[in-house]
């Protein structure tokens, strides 16, 4: 249905009875500045808190990007929601009577929201009534489950509202329907109900199951995640995706962790509800947990409002499936990290154990000791890779260098990459130093070879491609024909931090490095072995079999050597930046420069930046004939270039 337009009477009493600190803490990790408060920008990258709010006025500015405005425009642009919707949300939310210009749609508006609001009635009273169901005879298992298998308080049980789903088919059902009287089909809406094959009734979802009431931010039950107590599969059962609920955008304990998250400035990410229950009981409340599913970007995105330096721990169990876990979990959020917007760590706890088993047996104190000293996620990969290779076999060795030379390709930082080349050079030689810095040079060799290719194609023009093709081979052909130049050629693309990008490129350029780092052949023979070397993969010797070769104009490439390497390098990272430029083209085209003005001149100046570094590349790329006329030794020299 169509929103209809709003009272100005109920837009201005949701504009008075909003708090803008209040919305605007539930999104950003606020700290008190003198009268204002202050945090990083959640409408750009912030490195250092910049995004102010003050409570006086009633209003937030980012000093940065220029982003502004009260409670409304702040849920407005942070959840892309219409202005009618976010004044729905915060009237329900401070209890503001909906008043509409159009008095013939108020009924519909009045029932829509009455919905959701029933929604939230009924889920409320379901969770009171487990939780007097778990204090009833027929819930002594599920409560001596609770006190002893799983050794909570009553304080942590009534905190965490847990409670008990009779075993009965229709308990539930008779009380939420028969004597309540809510409407069957809302009781269904809300996850509760299930309905009988063939149209006989409904039953109850949830039977001889301790429950386990998940929560919203504002701590409204929004659905159960039920625990079997005897045989029932599945051994977890969650309530289904409703209006209300969405399991891959909920964290279950969030709205009980957010506080902690933000003093110690460190989410936990564990596994299931009962890591979560007994962290928080144990005094670790910075705890959560995804719910049965990968966690998400989604998900981290909205741990990262609470935490300034962007820290998250993994705790997944060790087994098999908790590492797959996290392994999915890295993937999701790789690239984050990659650009240094999230700080990811992956704790592993000793002989396998989640958070529950680890401190039924162990102190509070041990815990946060090794979640102190929890590993950045690419050591975590790398132990890993390591982990039951045995390096004195030459199958085993070859595997671990090529994975991790897979994995270190991914960083785009040059510093980073050096640092994790020398770390893992000193674990794969096994403290051998003579060995480590040779593994050092292979690797870096390889890691060369993997970093970042394919990763821009969809901004490459097929024109790009003709240009990267004939520098690249520009840049070999000089570096087979002329070795008193190869330096100047690896000096070139490392300076300009360059790689090749065409694969069969690639393919020869790691042949040559592979034979140049074994030490055993003389510059002068690098040709002829390589040629041999190349023949033995016949489909890449097909495509650079053209390289070997010379004619006039390749001849007269070499023949100006310095100019070339100028000219070609330059022209590789001509295409570079013009993938750029239209990435960001792209961005700048997308958003509303009325609106969004400092973000919009972001863009302009990013495009104005790589339009510059072009035309000084234009400039690097001539080659005019005063160049030509003083290399003297042109002639003599050309004289002796034979083909091969």
């Amino acid at each position: 249905m169509e929103i209809p337009r709003l009272h100005p009477d109920t837009i201005e009493q949701v504009k008075q009875r909003a708090d803008i600190v209040d919305v605007v803490s539930e999104h950003v990790v606020l700290r008190k500045r003198g009268k204002d408060f202050l945090g990083l920008c959640p409408f750009h990258d912030d490195k250092s808190p910049s995004f102010t709010v003050s409570p006086s006025k009633q209003f937030y500015y980012c000093f940065s990007c220029g982003a502004g405005g009260n409670a409304i425009k702040f849920l407005m642009e942070l959840g892309k929601q219409s202005f009618a919707d976010v004044v729905l949300d915060l009237a329900r939310r401070y209890q503001v009577p909906v008043q509409t210009l159009e008095p013939e749609q108020r009924q519909e508006l009045q029932r829509q929201l009455s919905v959701r609001e029933q929604l939230y009635e009924i889920l409320s009273l379901a969770a009171r009534f487990y939780e007097h169901a778990l204090r009833q005879p027929a819930g002594q298992t599920a409560l001596d489950y609770l006190q002893g298998l799983r050794g909570l308080d009553d304080r942590t049980i009534q905190r965490f509202q847990l409670g008990y789903a009779p075993a009965s088919w229709d308990t539930l059902y008779g009380y939420l329907v028969e004597q309540k009287h809510y409407p069957v089909e809302l009781v269904e809406k809300a996850g509760l109900l299930v309905p009988r094959k063939g149209g006989g009734g409904y039953y109850d979802r949830f039977r001889d199951r301790l429950m386990i009431p998940i929560l919203d931010l504002q701590s409204r039950v929004i659905g159960f995640g039920g625990r079997a107590l005897g045989d029932d599969q599945p051994k977890y059962l969650n309530s289904p995706e409703t209006e209300l609920f969405d399991k891959g955008k909920t964290l279950f304990g969030l709205d009980k962790a957010r506080a902690a998250i933000a003093k110690q400035d460190q989410a936990l990410v564990v596994e299931g509800y009962f890591d979560v229950i007994t962290l928080h009981s144990a005094g670790i409340e910075n705890a959560v947990a995804a719910l049965g599913t990968a966690l998400s970007v989604a998900q981290v995105r909205q741990l990262l409002r609470y935490t300034e330096s962007k820290q998250i721990v993994l705790n997944f169990d060790a087994d098999a499936a908790g590492t797959k876990a996290a392994e999915r979990a890295i993937g999701e959020v790789e690239d984050l990290a990659y650009r240094g917007q999230i700080q990811l760590r992956v704790l592993n706890l000793p002989d396998g154990k989640d958070a529950d088993e680890f401190l039924q047996a162990n102190s509070a104190d041990a815990y946060q000791t090794l979640l102190d000293e929890a590993p950045l996620w690419i050591n975590w990969q790398i132990d890993r890779v390591l982990l039951g290779r045995d390096l004195q076999q030459a199958d085993d060795f070859q595997g671990a260098v090529q994975a991790i030379a897979e994995l270190l390709g991914n960083l785009p930082n040059a510093s980073l990459r050096t640092h994790y080349i020398h770390h893992c050079a000193g674990l794969l030689s096994q403290g051998n130093p003579r060995m480590a810095l040779q593994l050092e040079n292979d690797l870096r060799t390889q890691v060369r070879g993997q970093r970042w290719h394919g990763r821009s194609q969809k901004w490459q023009t097929p024109g790009d491609r003709t240009l990267l093709e004939e520098a690249e081979a520009q840049l070999l052909r000089l570096y087979l024909y002329s070795a008193e130049y190869r330096s100047l050629v690896q000096d070139s693309l490392n300076e300009r931090d360059l790689d090749f990008n065409i694969s069969h490129h690639r393919f020869l350029w790691r042949q040559i490095l592979a034979i140049e780092e074994a030490g055993d052949v003389a510059p002068a023979d690098l040709l002829p072995v390589l040629r041999q070397r190349c023949a033995e993969f016949p489909r890449e010797f097909t495509q650079v079999v053209p390289l070997f070769q010379l004619d006039e104009k390749t001849r007269q490439d070499i023949l100006r050597a310095p100019l070339t390497i100028r000219a070609a390098t330059a022209c590789i990272e001509r295409v570079m930046c013009e993938k750029r430029c239209r990435h960001f083209l792209t961005l700048w085209e997308k958003i509303d420069c009325s609106t969004a003005i400092e973000l919009g001149r972001y863009y302009q100046q990013q495009i104005y930046n790589e339009k510059q570094r072009i035309e000084e590349l234009d400039r690097q790329r001539l080659v005019s004939f005063t160049d030509l006329v003083e290399l003297p030794w042109i002639g003599e020299f050309s004289n002796s270039l034979e083909p091969i």
